[in-house]
């Protein structure tokens, strides 16, 4: 392939070693002498309520204030920012940055053991702002066939159209990840654990493969939260997070982040800026204030969902169960140093195929019947109607998402309450269909 198609000067090779000519020094954050900015080697539990906290010199408010404003005045610093290409580090304007975005980032980027983060208006945001400013026309992309259907859909509708090719792979071979690589491909995108057939791939594989390739790795880490995995501890590049699941954690609003090292996460940020991704100062407030409960949420419903899934695989009402804690077929790779849990998401597939699914969710007192997961109240949804309805009956089948599976968002409600709720809701739906 020409390099010159693919932006690549002479003497550069294709892939993601044009990353090298970010010769720029860069600071980690961006953050203010305010920002409490602690030691990554602290526990989740203390960076997640204390790591970038605005400390308010006028009013000494313990927690961060809401800095509802679009723009603040300019003086020598911010004109220096101007010249010195330094605009994120500067409050100058809210879509360049804010005090309010500074203090939630540096949370994130705290957790994640990253120089940087950057938040964005939705979890697609993040996803496509990262895609589009780590690959350029002409380039290509590595990514599973059973990502979450948003990412699915970017990768397959929009980049063939934006110059950008995409292959699609069983997230659990590595030998098919390998074959995939060619001389331009500039990313591989993979989940911590897939949406929503909770595969969990040999990360430390898949970077291995792309340092070999001189590829990035970016994981979308939003199933599993720094609490439990750290993908850039494995080798990852870029870390992603629909914020609206579990980082946020009460389904009170909508955001992404996006976090690694600073020279990557700047590209982002300007990626962001240009589609317009900016996360307001009231969402931030509300992110920050959710993440701080982070490893407590995350601690029960680490418990609650493996402690579901063995009960569903109990049933005489459900067939296949996936969850990493039963282990079996896919999950034989795990390094269990690596992870502290596996999240509170369980997908399995009640007897009696999709109208069988429909008739025990309705039968549900507890759950809520809605899409989106992560929050501290149990949600189920059905994929092959709300977040795969786009695919085809062959790709759905492909995926693996077969009649009647259910994915169950487990909350951080009594454990033994929603297993009777969900005992009582599939004897009831079971029964009913052999009336």
């Amino acid at each position: 392939m020409d390099r010159a198609a693919i932006g690549f000067g002479e003497g550069h090779t294709p892939g993601a070693e044009w990353f090298d000519e970010l010769r720029r020094q860069r600071i980690k954050g961006p953050i203010s002498t305010q920002n409490r900015s602690l030691s990554r080697s602290l526990s989740p539990e203390t960076l997640a309520v204390h790591a970038g906290t605005y400390e308010d010199p006028v009013t000494g408010a313990v927690g961060t204030p809401i800095f509802q404003t679009s723009t603040f005045l300019l003086d020598q610093a911010s004109y220096d920012a101007f010249s010195d290409g330094a605009l994120r580090d500067v409050p100058i304007y809210s879509r360049y940055g804010n005090p309010s975005q500074w203090s939630v980032q540096e949370k994130i980027a705290a957790l994640e053991g990253a120089e940087s983060a950057v938040v964005t208006s939705s979890g697609m945001s993040a996803i496509a702002s990262t895609v589009y400013a780590l690959t350029n026309s002409g380039s290509h992309i590595i990514s599973a066939y059973d990502v979450y259907g948003g990412t699915y859909n970017l990768l397959r509708e929009d980049m063939p159209s934006a110059g950008r090719e995409v292959t699609f792979v069983d997230p659990l071979d590595l030998n098919a990840v390998r074959a995939a690589v060619r001389p331009e491909t500039q990313i591989l995108l993979f989940e911590s654990l897939t949406n929503p057939m909770l595969k969990a791939p040999d990360i430390r594989g898949l970077a291995r493969i792309a340092k070999e390739s001189g590829a990035l790795l970016v994981i979308d880490n939003t199933f599993l939260t720094p609490i439990n995995v750290r993908p850039l501890k494995l080798g990852a590049d870029i870390v992603i997070h629909s914020a609206t699941k579990y980082l946020g954690g009460h389904s009170d609003l909508t955001a992404g982040a996006a976090t690694g090292r600073r020279k990557f996460v700047d590209r982002i940020w300007s990626q962001v800026l240009r589609f317009g991704g900016t996360l307001d100062p009231l969402v931030c407030f509300l992110l920050e204030r959710g993440i701080k409960t982070l490893a407590l949420r995350m601690r029960v419903q680490n418990h609650n969902a493996a402690a579901m899934a063995e009960y569903l695989a109990s049933s005489k009402y459900v067939g296949a169960v996936h969850h990493p804690a039963l282990g079996g077929k896919g999950y034989e790779e795990l390094r269990s140093q690596d992870y502290q849990g596996f999240g509170g998401m369980v997908s399995f597939e009640v007897a009696g195929g999709d109208a069988g699914a429909l008739r025990f969710m309705n039968h549900l007192t507890l759950p809520y019947v809605a899409t989106s997961l992560g929050g501290v109240e149990s949600l189920v949804s059905m994929p092959s109607n709300t977040s795969h309805s786009s695919l085809t009956e062959k790709q759905k089948s492909t995926i693996g998402i077969n009649p009647g599976l259910v994915r169950f968002s487990v909350g951080i409600e009594n454990i033994g309450d929603l297993i009777d709720d969900v005992q009582s809701a599939l004897k009831t739906a079971c029964e009913e269909e052999t009336q």
